[in-house]
């Protein structure tokens, strides 16, 4: 100590960390949001240590080039609570969100890994349901699950079942879908209503004074996706607005695209019910998350055929234009409101609704 009670100056050897030092930073619910803190999270510290050309695209599963093909390769983890909720479960959402990832890039999604983390305690008629729920959805989506891993925490230290998934699908010659290719005067359709996945499960937590009879929309997209490659359409971005929901995942689009958005409002499909308990709960629709809807980013000469193919669909009866791409601004989404005002729709910034997938 010095004279006055001050610490003496230390040399140290090699280089000093200057002061004074920066508050330390931690993770929050809202690095998983899917929103603006999530995407800080990628590109601030995961992007630079893993940067490839692959990565760099940011789309919802990277294609890569084997032995002359062309394989679309993805990865999702889900720690959603419940387990179990109005549409579906876990195990449900696993296989789903993996297929349905590999479909948005225009792959025929072929086979699945599965890693379980399990919590010491669980239930084995539970883990037994979980099961024959990813074994009926593979079945539905024609994917085989064929490699897996399992791991025992102790009691306490997870909250019952988490599930990674990862998943490989081809991608046939000619099929170029990406978010970075929308182009002014495309047509924006989203294949059905908003925010019926967060809403039902929001509500199966039994956290809120209300009970929603809202059913999750998880479903495997990719037959869907099939049938509009089939009628030959020139389809630009495919995107599955799950968390932070069709404002962020046209955002998304916008930024990867360098192109502006413009929704109206008018045409936004949401149900009854959704709409009810998000205004209860001061949510906007656009922001609630989805795991069974599809945004399509299609040429305006296109946008007719593939909405007539979509409502002929299973998962895409609801299909509506929504929205157009414009030269700008340059990466936002703007939307014309039902009272003719125009405002912008911007990136989901912090956490609405965590554990939803």
């Amino acid at each position: 100590m010095g004279e006055n009670g001050n610490l003496n100056p230390v040399t140290l050897e090699g280089p000093v960390c200057p002061l004074p030092l920066q508050p330390t930073e931690y993770v929050v619910l809202g690095h998983g949001s899917g929103g603006k803190l999530s995407r800080d999270l990628v590109t601030k510290l995961f992007l630079p240590p893993f940067d490839n050309p692959i990565l760099r695209a940011g789309d919802d599963a990277g294609i890569v080039g084997i032995a002359g093909s062309r394989l679309a390769i993805s990865t999702d983890s889900h720690v959603v609570t419940p387990l179990f909720f109005p549409g579906g479960d876990i195990g449900r959402l696993a296989v789903c969100g993996t297929v349905n990832d590999l479909a948005m890039m225009g792959a025929t999604p072929r086979y699945l890994t599965v890693g379980f983390i399990l919590e010491e305690g669980l239930e084995m008629r539970v883990l037994e349901r979980v099961v024959a729920s990813m074994r009926a959805a593979a079945q539905e989506a024609v994917v085989q699950i064929v490699a897996g891993d399992t791991k025992v925490v102790q009691k306490g230290k997870a909250d019952g079942l988490y599930i990674n998934t990862a998943g490989v699908g081809s991608v046939a010659d000619g099929v170029e879908i990406a978010g970075a290719n929308a182009r002014p005067g495309d047509v924006v359709i989203l294949s059905g209503a908003m925010g019926d996945h967060g809403i039902a499960v929001l509500s199966a937590r039994g956290e809120l004074d209300f009970q929603a009879q809202v059913t999750s929309d998880i479903a495997p997209l990719n037959h869907l996706v099939g049938e509009m490659l089939t009628a030959g359409a020139d389809i630009h971005v495919l995107r599955d607005p799950t968390r932070g929901g069709v404002a962020t995942a046209l955002n998304e689009i916008a930024q990867q695209s360098n192109a502006g958005i413009i929704l109206d409002e008018a045409h936004l499909p949401v149900r009854p019910a959704v709409a009810a308990a998000c205004e209860m709960l001061g949510f906007d629709p656009l922001y609630v998350a989805n795991e069974g809807k599809l945004l399509a980013v299609v040429a305006p000469g296109d946008a007719e055929r593939v909405l007539r193919v979509m409502r002929a669909s299973l998962y895409g009866q609801g299909a509506a234009i929504i929205g157009h791409v414009v030269t700008g601004p340059r990466g936002r989404v703007l939307m014309r409101t039902a009272i003719g005002s125009t405002r912008v729709v911007d990136v989901l910034a912090g956490e609405l609704l965590p554990r939803i997938c």
